[in-house]
Parts: C-alpha cells; structure tokens; sequence
C-alpha cells in the first residue's frame, strides 16, 4: 500500500493507518473538516465525475480495510475513516440520482 496516497480529501492512508495523529479527536476532527470539503464540491460535478469519484472512495475503502486485524493501533481510526467514508460515498450517491 502506498502510505503517501490520498483517501480522503487531502488526508493519507498513513494518517489513518498509523499511530498518529490520534484517532480522538485529531483524525476525527481532520476527517470531519475534510466530509464538509468534499461535500461542498459534489454540487460542481457531473455523472463522470461524481462516477469516478464513487469509485476512488471504493478503492481506498478497500485498501485501508485490506488489512486491518495487522494494525491493532489503528482500528479506531479505521472504524472513523470507515464512518465518513461511508457519509461522503452516500452523498456521491445522492447526488449521482
């Protein structure tokens, strides 16, 4: 897995999967400030975009949770990021209709 990669907004896989930040309230906090971001700019996408986008957030879904039970540490911080993740793909959804 590539750590540096973006999974959500402007936040890393190594942000969620690693020891820091903490999980309350920093990634929290990050993952929260990050949703409202992300769902300010849905309202300036097109099908395509809003596709590409659905798909992005299902492909670092699966790579955060590709081996969870290997990082004990985190899985807090994998149940938050799986949280907004599954906020923000709803809305791509919502959107999309």
């Amino acid at each position: 897995m590539d750590l540096d990669k973006l999974v959500f907004g402007r936040i890393t896989a190594k942000e969620i999967i690693g020891a820091s930040p903490p999980a309350i309230p920093d990634t929290k906090d990050m993952l929260a400030f990050e949703l409202g971001v992300l769902l300010a700019d849905l309202g300036d996408k097109n099908q395509k975009d809003l596709s590409r986008l659905l798909a992005q957030q299902k492909d670092a879904a699966a790579a955060i949770n590709s081996r969870p039970g290997a990082m004990a540490l985190a899985q807090e911080k994998i149940r938050i990021f799986n949280t907004y993740n599954e906020k923000y793909v709803d809305a791509i959804r919502r959107a999309a209709a």
